[in-house]
């Protein structure tokens, strides 16, 4: 081996290759670890163009920047994405390397819908069904909150069923402004005119159907309630398979209970007025059950 020059030859053009290389990555660590390259500087822009309503500077740097580590060699894109992404009001976040100490950060903002559960805990859900926490008085700068809430994981099945329920009381020009969706699958919903909806349970394709029949029913039978009962009505239960209820904020229905004290009460009143009518009216029996009547 030693006396083949060829091959020793191509050992030491192999050894000096080596260290070579390893002077040149040191080289290369040491130039990116210089103060030159650390990132210094954040370009925001929306995804899609146009302004950016709610995402700032100051929100990105309270929020994202003490997240990143490394600079411009050594930042992971994808620590550094997720970073941006805890920003309030940031949906999702690209984010590329932009020479020699910056990052061009593209952001989707969410759009609120309204508020989920509590309408103080700060919780608000967007357009495609998916809830993040953000300033509330935020979004009401951008238009009306709707109030919606269901169980976990209905986060969807709510907001599609608010678009379903537009739809259905177009012809009423009325629309929803708050859904709820109870543990049982039960539908429950207020309008802008301020009535309040029961729609009943909601667990299959077949009380789907029959949900959608009621409300057709209802809204086919709206001229001639308004007609009769007057456009202040403020309850509606759509429940029943063969019809609906209404309570009007005009009309005030009693219970039985009530009735009866009403009744009682009545009867009472009327009794001396019986006695002294003397010959008028010799029957105080059938007075009371007028009067029973009457305020029932």
């Amino acid at each position: 081996m030693w006396q083949n020059a060829r091959l020793l030859n191509l050992i030491a053009s192999a050894l000096y290759a080596l260290v070579a290389l390893m002077a040149l990555g040191a080289g290369l660590l040491w130039l990116a670890q210089r103060p030159v390259f650390a990132i210094t500087h954040v370009e925001l822009t929306a995804m899609g163009g146009g302004p950016l309503r709610h995402v700032n500077a100051p929100s990105v740097r309270a929020n994202a920047l003490g997240k990143l580590s490394g600079n411009f060699f050594t930042l992971d894109l994808n620590t550094a994405r997720q970073a941006f992404e805890s920003v309030p009001w940031v949906r999702h976040a690209s984010v590329r390397r932009e020479w020699p100490n910056g990052l061009a950060v593209q952001v989707e903002e969410h759009e609120a819908l309204g508020t989920w559960g509590n309408a103080d805990s700060g919780r608000l859900i967007n357009t495609y069904g998916e809830v993040f926490v953000a300033n509330t008085a935020e979004a009401e700068e951008d238009a009306q909150l709707l109030a919606l809430d269901g169980p976990p994981e209905s986060e969807e099945d709510v907001v599609e069923k608010l678009e379903t329920m537009r739809d259905w009381f177009k012809p009423l020009k009325l629309e929803p402004l708050a859904v709820a969706l109870s543990g049982r699958y039960a539908w429950r919903a207020k309008l802008s005119n301020g009535m309040v909806v029961e729609f009943g349970r909601e667990q299959n394709d077949e009380d789907r159907a029959a949900m959608e029949a009621r409300v057709k029913r209802f809204v086919a039978s709206w001229p001639q309630l308004t007609e009769q009962w007057g456009k202040q009505i403020d309850y509606a239960d759509l429940r029943y398979p063969n019809g609906f209820a209404i309570r009007t904020a005009s009309v005030r229905f009693l219970t039985d209970a009530q009735a009866a004290a009403a009744a009682k009460a009545a009867a009472k009143a009327a009794a001396p007025q019986a006695a002294s009518a003397g010959n008028t009216n010799n029957n105080p029996t059938r007075l009371k059950s007028k009067n029973a009547e009457k305020t029932r």
